[in-house]
C-alpha cells in the first residue's frame, strides 16, 4: 500500500481511538496503539514511524527480526529508532525462546510453564528482564492458544516463584468473536475481571490489558484496554505473498 493511503488510514484510526477514549471518560494517553504489521513490508512500517507511531506488533519471530533490521536501515539515524517498541503478539514455541528473549519490548503470549521456563532461562543468560503478558484463552476454545481462565492463577504463581527474570505486566486475549464489535465486549469485561482478581491475589500492579482489534477496539477501550492491536484498519488487508507461518 502506498504511504499516503497508509497515513490517511492511520490518522483515521487515531481519531477513532481518541473518540473511543473520550466516550468513556478516559485519557487517550491511557491506551497504547500497537500497529500490527504482520505480512506488511518494512516501507509500510516506516510510513507510520515517520508519522510518530512507535509500537509495532508481529506474529512470527523470524519475520519480525528481519523486518526490524530493514526498518532501522530505512529510517536511518535521524528517526526515533531507539524509541521503537516491538511486540511479540503471536504464539511463541519454547524452542524459539532464545530468539525472543530480550528482542521484544513485550511478549503478549505467555501461556505455559514450558514457555515460561524457556524465556526465563534465556533472559537470565542476558542478565535482563523480559516483560510479558499472560495470554488467556478467554472462551476456552480448544483450537486456540492461551491459558484457560481457571488455570491462570496456578500459572501466575509458578511464574512468580520460578521465573524472576520475567516481568509480568498483565493479560492479553483474543475473543472468539474478535473484530465483531459489541459481541466481543463481554469477553473484554471478563479479562478485566481476571486481571483484577489476579492483581489482588499476587499483589502486583498488572497495569496492562492487551485486547481489541480493528473491528472491536472501541468496545475494548470501554472495558479498560491499555493496548489495542490494530492492523487491517491501518495497513489494509494482509497479502502473505507466499509467506508461511514458522514451524
Amino acid at each position: 500500500m502506498d504511504a499516503p493511503l497508509i497515513l490517511q488510514r492511520y490518522a483515521h484510526v487515531l481519531q477513532r481511538l481518541e473518540q473511543a477514549c473520550a466516550a468513556v471518560g478516559r485519557s487517550r494517553s491511557e491506551v497504547r496503539l500497537i500497529a500490527v504489521s504482520k505480512f506488511h513490508e518494512a516501507a509500510d512500517i516506516v510510513a507510520c514511524v515517520n508519522a510518530g507511531q512507535l509500537d509495532f506488533g508481529e506474529n512470527y519471530v523470524q519475520e519480525a527480526l528481519r523486518k526490524r533490521e530493514e526498518v532501522h536501515a530505512q529510517v536511518g539515524s535521524h528517526a526515533p529508532c531507539a524509541q521503537l517498541r516491538w511486540h511479540m503478539i503471536g504464539h511463541v514455541q519454547s524452542r524459539k525462546a532464545a530468539q525472543v528473549a530480550g528482542a521484544f519490548s513485550l511478549v503478549h503470549t505467555l501461556d505455559s510453564r514450558r514457555l515460561a521456563d524457556a524465556l526465563e532461562r534465556h533472559t537470565a543468560d542476558l542478565h535482563g528482564q523480559q516483560p510479558v503478558l499472560f495470554e488467556v484463552n478467554i472462551a476456552e476454545e480448544e483450537q486456540k492458544n492461551g491459558v484457560f481462565p481457571g488455570a491462570l492463577p496456578e500459572l501466575a504463581d509458578y511464574v512468580l516463584e520460578h521465573c524472576p527474570h520475567l516481568d509480568v505486566r498483565g493479560l492479553m486475549c483474543l475473543p472468539p468473536v474478535f473484530d465483531a464489535g459489541q459481541a466481543a465486549r463481554p469477553h473484554f469485561a471478563k479479562l478485566r475481571q481476571l486481571r483484577d482478581d489476579l492483581r489482588r491475589r499476587c499483589g502486583l500492579p498488572l497495569p496492562e490489558l492487551s485486547m481489541g482489534m480493528s473491528g472491536d477496539f472501541e468496545e475494548a477501550v470501554a472495558e479498560g484496554a491499555t493496548m489495542v492491536r490494530i492492523g487491517t484498519e491501518i495497513f489494509g488487508p494482509r497479502s502473505p505473498k507466499g509467506a508461511k507461518p514458522e514451524a
